[in-house]
């Protein structure tokens, strides 16, 4: 079997706005996001730590790095999922987030998976 199929994880995110939780005079924009993870290899894996970077829509960047995601550092079997939410707030209506999430697999490679990028916009920004 191909090394790349052994250590193949599947992300997913479904970002969401929280209206109740922004204040855009202030410049405050909250979202949430759901993020699906998927061990779509043949050898179990755990996430070890995670790095993003979310960016406004001036282009600034934060990075957040840290151990596991939501106090876990699930274990996921092949064919397992794992899916958590969290949150972000911005200070402009439109950003986006991207990272990674670093795993070691239960034979002690460490591999790393990329969360693709994802749009964060607050409803009615674009005309």
């Amino acid at each position: 079997m191909a090394e790349s199929r052994k250590y193949d994880i599947a992300v997913s995110a479904q970002p969401q706005y929280l209206a109740d939780q922004s204040d855009p005079e202030g410049g405050r924009y909250v979202f949430a996001y759901t993020i699906t993870i998927e061990n779509v290899g043949t050898v179990a894996a755990q996430l070890i730590s995670r790095h993003w970077i979310i960016t406004g829509a001036d282009n600034s960047a934060q990075e957040v790095r840290g151990l596991g995601v939501v106090g876990h550092q699930p274990l996921l079997q092949p064919g397992e999922k794992f899916e958590y939410t969290s949150g972000c707030q911005l200070d402009s209506p439109v950003g986006s987030m991207r990272g990674s999430y670093q795993m070691t697999a239960e034979d002690g490679t460490q591999f790393e998976v990329e969360i693709p990028e994802f749009t964060l916009m607050a409803p009615r920004v674009l005309h």
